[in-house]
């Protein structure tokens, strides 16, 4: 069993683990886009391009399944991907507004986003069906991936462009925060610092981990290596 992964750069990576921590003996082949990156600010036809070219590559190289482990690349090929290869098994990433909307008190969510995730119809869909009633208010986090991919998780700078949007969203209102993108999880710390302890952080990737294993154990393959390839683009 080889489960495919991959993003625009080190964000899939959050996904990448919790698969990992889940079942140690799943072969992982995980694809970075870094020379493209970030796909957040970039017209959807675009990133569905990428997508489909990442893709096919991943399934010639032996992948039994996809995980899309980017927000903006779900949004943007999801749908295309399933209908271009019927036969192969896709999970993707999708807001966690449902668990979001069931969890707040004060009735207002705030979603950490980027622009490309925003702009779809996944997300627009997703608060229709399950933020009735709950007031989502949305940041598109500008510089949060570019912090993660430099590896600037921590320190003043990083602190200073994450309260730039964490804090509008928690002074009005909202107690608990939706990680939109992949590569949040890695700056979670730095915005449950910002947020303060009463505010609740979200983060779909240990879901979506598990789906992925569920699709999996499915296919009645034969056990993995516990091997892991990387490649950068």
């Amino acid at each position: 069993m080889s489960i495919g992964l991959f993003d625009s750069g080190l964000g899939g990576l959050s996904v990448a683990r919790e698969i990992r921590r889940i079942d140690p003996t799943v072969d992982i082949h995980y694809l970075a886009d870094r020379s493209r990156a970030t796909y957040g600010p970039r017209p959807l036809h675009e990133v569905r391009s990428f997508a489909q070219e990442i893709t096919g590559h991943l399934l010639a190289s032996g992948a039994d399944m996809i995980v899309i482990a980017c927000n903006a690349a779900s949004t943007a090929a999801l749908h295309d991907l399933r209908s271009t290869y019927p036969d192969v098994p896709f999970v993707g990433m999708e807001p966690a507004i449902k668990p979001a909307a069931l969890h707040t008190s004060t009735g207002t969510v705030g979603v950490l986003t980027t622009a490309a995730t925003f702009q779809g119809e996944l997300f627009a869909s997703v608060v229709s069906r399950f933020a009735s009633g709950v007031k989502v208010e949305t940041a598109i986090c500008e510089g949060w991936v570019e912090l993660v991919e430099a590896g600037e998780i921590d320190g003043p700078r990083a602190e200073e462009i994450v309260a730039r949007h964490v804090l509008p969203l928690t002074e009005g209102g909202a107690d608990t925060l939706v990680l939109g993108c992949t590569h949040y999880p890695f700056l979670a710390p730095l915005i449950r610092a910002v947020a303060g302890s009463e505010v609740s952080i979200v983060d779909p990737g240990p879901a979506v981990a598990r789906q992925a294993i569920r699709i999996a154990a499915g296919l009645g393959l034969s056990p993995g290596l516990g091997s892991t390839r990387f490649e950068v683009t």
